[in-house]
C-alpha cells in the first residue's frame, strides 16, 4: 500500500514540476506601454499693445489710483490751454480726410473764443513768474508746454486721440464766447481718455509679461527706446 502512494505521489510531483516548468517557459506579458509625453502649449509671448516700443516709460499711477500726466491736479486756467494744446496737435496731425473738421474747427475755436484765450495766457504768465521768477517762468513754461504737446502727440495713441478730438471739435462749437470755462474739464477729459486706456493696457501688458516669463522663462528681446516726451511726465 505504501509503495502505491509513494508511486502517486512521484507521480503528482512530477505533473506539478511539468506544470511549472511549462509556466516558466511560456511567454511573458509585454510591459506596458510608456505614457505618452505631456505635450506644453506656449502661448505667443505677451507684445505692447498698439505696437508701442517695449521699453516705454508711461506717467505712474498716484495713490490714488489716478494716472500721473501733465493734465492731473492743474488749475483751471492751466486745464483750458492743455485743452487748446490738444486741439492744436489734433489740427496738425489728424489729417486723414474724416477728421477735416478738426482743422476748420480749430480755427473756428481760435476765433470764437480769442478773448477767453488771451485772459488764460495771460494768467498762466502770471502764475509762473509768481512759481519760478521773471528769470526763468518763460523757460519753465515753454519746457511744460513742450511736455503737454508730446503727450497728445504719442504715435500709438494718435488713431483714438482723433477720434475722440473730432467728438470734442464738434461738441465745443456749440459753446458761445465767453463760455468756454464751463465745458474745460469734459473737453480735456474727452481728449485725455485714450491715454490713460493706453497706459493702463500697457500696464496690463508689463504684468501679462511678467507672467509668461516667470512659467515658460524669459526670452531675450530687443527693447526699443522710450517714446520722447512720456518719460517724467508728472504735475
Amino acid at each position: 500500500m505504501k509503495h502505491v502512494l509513494s508511486k502517486r505521489f512521484f507521480a503528482g510531483s512530477a505533473i506539478v514540476a511539468t506544470i511549472a516548468a511549462l509556466a516558466a517557459c511560456a511567454p511573458k506579458p509585454a510591459p506596458p506601454p510608456p505614457p505618452a509625453p505631456v505635450v506644453v502649449v506656449i502661448p505667443p509671448r505677451p507684445n505692447p499693445p498698439l505696437g508701442a516700443p517695449a521699453g516705454l516709460t508711461v506717467p505712474p499711477l498716484a495713490p490714488d489710483g489716478t494716472r500721473i500726466t501733465v493734465n492731473r491736479g492743474v488749475s483751471a486756467a492751466q486745464a483750458l490751454w492743455n485743452l487748446r494744446s490738444a486741439y492744436n496737435v489734433a489740427a496738425l496731425n489728424c489729417l486723414d480726410p474724416q477728421y477735416a473738421p478738426i482743422l476748420a474747427g480749430y480755427s473756428h475755436f481760435l476765433k470764437t473764443h480769442a478773448k477767453t484765450l488771451t485772459a488764460v495766457n495771460k494768467e498762466l504768465d502770471k502764475t509762473f513768474k509768481q512759481n519760478y521768477g521773471a528769470k526763468s517762468y518763460i523757460r519753465e513754461r515753454e519746457t511744460y508746454q513742450t511736455q503737454v504737446y508730446n503727450y497728445f502727440a504719442l504715435p500709438p495713441v494718435m488713431p483714438a486721440f482723433c477720434n475722440a478730438a473730432l467728438a470734442m471739435s464738434n461738441e465745443v462749437q456749440a459753446i458761445p464766447a465767453g463760455q468756454l470755462e464751463g465745458y474745460t474739464m469734459l473737453g480735456l477729459s474727452r481728449v485725455d481718455t485714450p491715454f490713460r486706456e493706453f497706459f493702463n493696457s500697457f500696464d496690463q501688458y508689463r504684468a501679462d509679461l511678467a507672467a509668461w516669463e516667470a512659467r515658460y522663462g524669459a526670452q531675450p528681446v530687443g527693447v526699443a527706446p522710450a517714446v520722447l516726451g512720456v518719460q517724467g511726465l508728472s504735475q
